[in-house]
């Protein structure tokens, strides 16, 4: 990737908002450890979706990466997570 120095970063309070409207009760709560956890693993996440968006632009001889790509690879991304 040419822009391996930048971070993929989420802001926590996001992510536990997030987390918090699937919940059916309001009572229920989640800890600072989940969130840091499911932000984690939505960094993965994106990463991977990420490698793999550019390896499948790469294979079609094409120097940038489209929703197209990204279309093309979800199927299996979904299934590997």
């Amino acid at each position: 990737m040419a822009n391996a120095g930048n971070e993929i970063a989420f802001k926590k309070e996001t992510v536990a908002k997030l987390l918090t409207r699937s919940f059916k009760e309001d009572k229920t709560k989640v800890s600072s450890d989940a969130v840091v956890l499911v932000t984690e693993m939505m960094k993965v996440f994106v990463e991977e979706a990420t490698r793999r968006a550019v390896k499948q632009a790469s294979s079609e001889d094409c120097d940038t990466v489209d929703i197209e790509h990204f279309e093309k690879i979800l199927p299996q991304l979904l299934l590997d997570f």
